[in-house]
């Protein structure tokens, strides 16, 4: 199962795909958004993103939405990295 997932910054779309899962740090503390999460908001802290245990983008922060199975982050972006 997936989800979609739009990361933005103010200048261009940072990644557009399906995820099945990210994991963020929000500023009440670090949560994972899997398919068919329940609708949430959170602000974003420094940190890094992780898109199904392997992309990493790096922000210096943000805010994230997740509503019917649509994952939206708005975030400045620091640089972005491929994993193995």
């Amino acid at each position: 199962m997936n989800f979609k997932l739009t990361i933005l910054n103010p200048e261009k779309t940072i990644y557009e795909g399906e995820a099945t899962s990210v994991f963020l740090q929000g500023d009440k503390g670090d949560f994972e958004l899997l398919p068919y999460h329940s609708p949430a908001i959170s602000i974003l802290e420094e940190s890094d993103i992780l898109i199904d245990g392997k992309k990493t983008l790096s922000i210096s922060k943000g805010i994230a939405q997740f509503y019917n199975n649509e994952c939206l982050i708005l975030a400045e972006e620091k640089k972005v990295t491929e994993g193995s």
